[in-house]
């Protein structure tokens, strides 16, 4: 690996480690060359959502038309085999390596365009469609990476869903500041909540209380997957689900209130569900939660 490369992993690895502390955490039970590939990944994906998130005062045309560069040159680079971009140096070579299909990231792309102009989403069948981009096709992405088999795909694909549906219920008061709801509207309509009211109501109780039980869903869909990858991968996506879903119990424990406090983790409890994950679940196991 040339300098050039070497310090593009390096960037792409302190980019994870800033805002992915969960992911880099899992990260570390790989090897070396499949935790700068997770860390490639991540980083792309972070490039995209700051220009969708990070420059709000930018026009949507410009954000947009920002996606698109970016999405061009992604994909003229794969197909020249080489980026001198400090990022996409290694995100072309994570992909080159592992085989990450191409067509993932036009999935990926088009739903980062869809959260510069739609702010709200009618249904869940809606909202899945939206998630296919963003977040199951981060899962199918990952496959490879971490050597997985194509029958993993479908709890690929769960995973990256259980992982963005818990943003959406720990971000609800951000998303807002945002202009955005991702809770499906016909469902609210159906509890009588409202989540723009920023108050926790009985009916807020019941519709939080009726994502989370979708949420652990997608993870248990999820788990089925983990015993289908390679012993060190299984540690990881394990270690993964097991911190990420405990944001769950932290919005129970606020009871529901995402709208004054964001639900964490502490760093040093993440590294006891971790550890305590490997040490006592096997990979074909189920993960509670």
């Amino acid at each position: 690996m040339n300098d050039e490369l070497e310090a593009s992993y390096r960037l792409c690895a302190g980019i994870s480690n800033r805002h992915g502390k969960t992911y880099s955490l899992a990260a570390r039970l790989l090897p070396v060359e499949g935790r700068r590939h997770v860390h490639a990944v991540y980083a792309l994906c972070r490039m995209a959502d700051d220009i969708v998130d990070e420059q709000r005062h930018a026009e949507p045309a410009e954000r947009l038309a920002q996606l698109d560069a970016l999405h061009d040159r992604l994909l003229a680079e794969l197909a020249a085999g080489y980026s001198r971009h400090p990022v996409l140096a290694a995100v072309i070579a994570t992909v080159k390596s592992t085989g990450i299909p191409v067509g993932c990231f036009d999935r990926f792309f088009a739903s980062m365009a869809m959260d510069v102009s739609v702010t709200q989403y009618a249904s869940w069948p809606e909202l899945c469609r939206y998630m296919d981009g963003s977040a199951a096709v981060i899962g199918e992405m990952m496959l490879p990476v971490l050597g997985g088999a194509a029958e993993a795909t479908p709890a690929a694909r769960a995973l990256g869903m259980a992982f963005q549906l818990t943003n959406f219920l720990r971000d609800v008061g951000e998303d807002l500041d945002r202009g955005r709801v991702y809770l499906p509207q016909d469902e609210l309509t159906a509890f009588g909540a409202d989540p723009c009211l920023r108050t926790v109501t009985p009916a807020w109780r019941q519709v939080m209380a009726f994502q989370i039980e979708r949420n652990r869903e997608l993870y248990r869909q999820a788990d089925a997957g983990i015993g289908l990858l390679p012993t060190r991968s299984a540690s990881c996506v394990r270690a993964a689900r097991v911190v990420y879903s405990r944001i769950l119990h932290e919005i129970e424990a606020a009871d529901y209130d995402v709208f004054s406090r964001r639900a964490t983790v502490p760093g040093a409890r993440k590294w006891a569900l971790a550890l305590a994950s490997l040490r006592h679940l096997r990979p074909a196991q189920p993960v509670r939660v």
